[in-house]
């Protein structure tokens, strides 16, 4: 994975240097010591690591001999910097360079390249004594030993040698990360942007003559590469699939199956196993035959080779894809398997079609193409991590091709929904085979589609059978446990309402969540539904999906003829804070306008309480109001309303983008002063058009 700004700190693919030197003053001192270790991953490489004495062109003073062992005699073979330094380079190559204070090590390796006349090039760098003063500023002290003893890493190992202090410090960066990740500091940028807020530190070391430890990088999240197709971020394998698929029974003769393939013009046939040649078919009971399987066994094998079962030579398993799914997860998968052919599973997890290469031969998408499939085949957090922060590069991609905001929130929460399902796989490997099938869902804007790139964890869990406090139930509550993990680690952090899986109020059994729902809908207090809305987004991501599928219908239905109900939800969503002075301009703080608290969040669940209350079962925004204006309610106020969804959207997601390239959390705060005059006159459009929602909800609720 390239280096962005996004990238997590989980999952950093580094250098970690240190040098020992002839003094303490970089204007004058010199490397007589060299090393490095490596990173993957956000682990440390037990690999060969890099080291080399140095000889320096002067003496070497008993005073710094003292400190690290090393006299004129030590370097007297060694080799002088000028041939040292291309060497190390090879090894560093573009990565990230931590090191321990950092800024006097690249000041004195500066100076010996200008000394040598070679080229020195600024590397992007971390200093993990300074990442260490974020997190613990009240430490007695911020010494490697220090921060080290605190840490509870023990005494370093061969302190004050190059390879030694390298490989301790490494290890006190990797003992930093999930610390970083409780003050929110996550990525790469956020923890240069952090560090660059020490000012009295970084402050002391400019005037010691050290290099500044952390540089500005370049806005790298918000450019995108050099050319991204966007068709293939903007339509899902239902549209270019061939369906129904053609399915054949293992004893057909190879003969009788190009046959076939001739008189139908298709490329590729299913074959079915023994028995299960009846509709519906699982993916597990098929397999799959092209036209170049059967013309590499007439090769192979001569024109005998079409007398044999067409299940001899088909290939197992099939390979699938959701029908779903955007276009450019069948071009990852493609790639990543090297075939031409992929099943298509429907919503009940059965095969509905097949697409093909032939099927996508128009598309291209590049570098940015790999984003799905990566998620999908992480094994464990640190590349799980790395295949989810790309997910800001190719966001920001899509906005430069003008794609709207609501079709990139849509690959985001996408995307969100693989890497919930993915963490839930983990989790179920960790645990074994589940005590009986179960539905893994996303709920709030991932369930809705909706998706930003700041985000928390919303999830439930439907089982098929289990009370609260069984045995099932303890199973799935450390299943959501796991999978809660595994996002917070990842980079989608707990959600701080306690809406996760693992929470007795957002799991449990068929019988629960039906007897759950009853006792939402007959309650008089809108208090005791907070929180509740958010069920009406559910999403199967993961398991027996039709468990999911049915609750959530189920809790539509129940819902249906309770104008009470409606009434109270409406009652909890509350109001929009207002986003227009009483002279037209914007209520900001510090320069930014929280859209989401001004517009987005009300017109949400305007959007959703309507659906429940004409029994529009939706779950996008956009669809529930077209639902809702479709039975003749509100044409004109909810078109106003879709625009004002979509030019929210636009200004966050920009916004969001930006932020994440200068090493600022993303939020759904705006700032006011950057906006072109277009887009000041769509946000003062959008924030007109809920001025008076509260009072549109109430009479559109109950309007036929």
């Amino acid at each position: 994975m390239s280096m962005s700004s996004a990238t997590p700190l989980i999952g950093l693919d580094a250098i970690v240097l240190d040098c020992e030197t002839t003094g303490l003053d970089p204007a004058k001192s010199r490397v007589v010591d060299l090393a490095a270790v490596r990173l993957s991953g956000g682990k440390l490489d037990e690999g060969a690591p890099f080291r080399s004495l140095v000889r320096p062109p002067s003496p070497i003073p008993p005073a710094s001999t003292a400190i690290h062992g090393i006299d004129d005699a030590a370097v007297a073979a060694a080799a002088p910097f000028s041939e040292v330094w291309p060497k190390f380079q090879a090894c560093v190559g573009g990565e990230v360079v931590i090191g321990y204070s950092i800024g006097f090590d690249l000041a004195v390796l500066k100076r010996e390249c200008d000394l040598a006349g070679l080229p020195w090039q600024r590397p992007r760098s971390l200093c993990a004594q300074l990442l260490a003063r974020v997190v613990a500023p009240n430490l007695a002290g911020h010494s490697l030993e220090q921060v080290g003893a605190w840490l509870g890493l023990g005494d370093p190992a061969g302190r004050h040698s190059a390879l030694g202090d390298a490989a301790y410090t490494a290890k006190v960066f990797l003992a930093l990360v999930p610390r970083l990740r409780e003050r929110g500091i996550r990525t790469l940028a956020e923890a240069e942007h952090a560090t660059r807020g020490l000012g009295e530190a970084l402050a002391d070391q400019y005037r010691a003559g050290w290099v500044e430890a952390v540089i500005v990088p370049g806005k790298d999240a918000a450019e995108p590469p050099a050319h991204i197709d966007i068709y293939p971020y903007r339509n899902r394998i239902a549209g270019v699939m061939s369906a129904p698929a053609k399915v054949v029974p293992a004893d057909m003769t190879a003969e009788a199956a190009l046959q076939r393939m001739t008189s139908e013009q298709v490329s590729s046939l299913l074959v079915a196993a023994p028995g299960k040649e009846a509709a519906p078919l699982a993916p597990q009971d098929a397999g799959i035959v092209t036209e170049r399987d059967l013309m590499r066994a007439v090769a192979a094998h001569g024109v005998g080779a079409l007398t044999k079962p067409v299940g001899d030579l088909a290939s197992r398993p099939l390979e699938v894809v959701s029908a779903n799914a955007f276009v450019y997860r069948a071009i990852s998968r493609m790639n990543r398997l090297r075939v031409r052919h992929l099943g298509v599973t429907g919503a009940d997890g059965h095969v509905c079609g097949v697409v093909s290469a032939r099927d996508l031969l128009r598309l291209r998408a590049e570098a940015a193409i790999g984003l799905g499939d990566a998620i999908d085949q992480a094994e464990d957090g640190g590349a799980l991590a790395r295949a989810w922060a790309d997910l800001p590069r190719v966001v920001a991609s899509l906005l430069a091709e003008d794609v709207p905001a609501i079709e990139a929130a849509a690959v985001i929460s996408s995307e969100l929904q693989a890497l919930t399902r993915r963490a839930a796989i983990m989790a179920e490997q960790r645990l074994g085979p589940p005590p009986c099938p179960y539905a893994f869902t996303v709920l709030g804007s991932a369930g809705r589609g909706e998706s930003l790139l700041a985000m928390d964890q919303d999830n439930a869990l439907v089982f098929a059978e289990g009370e609260p406090e069984s045995a099932a139930d303890r199973w799935f509550r450390e299943l959501g446990g796991i999978v809660a993990d595994i996002l917070d680690e990842v980079g989608v952090p707990y959600c701080t309402g306690g809406i996760m899986a693992r929470e007795p109020l957002w799991r449990g059994s068929l019988a629960t969540w039906r007897k759950r729902i009853g006792e939402w809908i007959g309650r008089s207090n809108p208090d005791d539904l907070l929180s509740v809305d958010i069920f009406f987004d559910m999403r199967a991501v993961h398991g027996d999906r039709t468990l999911g599928d049915a609750v959530w219908r189920e809790g539509f239905e129940l819902a249906r003829g309770k104008p009470a109900f409606a009434k109270l939800l409406a009652e909890m969503s509350g109001g929009v804070t207002p986003g227009l002075t009483l002279f037209g301009g914007f209520r900001t703080t510090e320069g930014r306008i929280d859209l989401k608290r001004t517009g987005l969040f009300g017109i949400v669940s305007a959007a959703r309480v309507l659906a429940i209350s004409h029994h529009v079962v939706e779950r996008a925004t956009p669809a529930r109001f077209e639902g809702v204006a479709a039975l003749g309610i509100g044409g004109s106020d909810l078109a106003a309303l879709t625009d004002a969804h979509r030019n929210f959207l636009d200004l966050i997601l920009a916004q969001q983008v930006e932020d994440i390239a200068n090493g600022l959390p993303p939020s759904n705060r705006v700032a006011t002063r950057p906006l072109s005059n277009r887009n000041r006159d769509r946000l003062h459009q959008a924030l007109r058009a809920v001025r008076h929602l509260d009072a549109l909800k109430r009479d559109l609720l109950f309007r036929s």
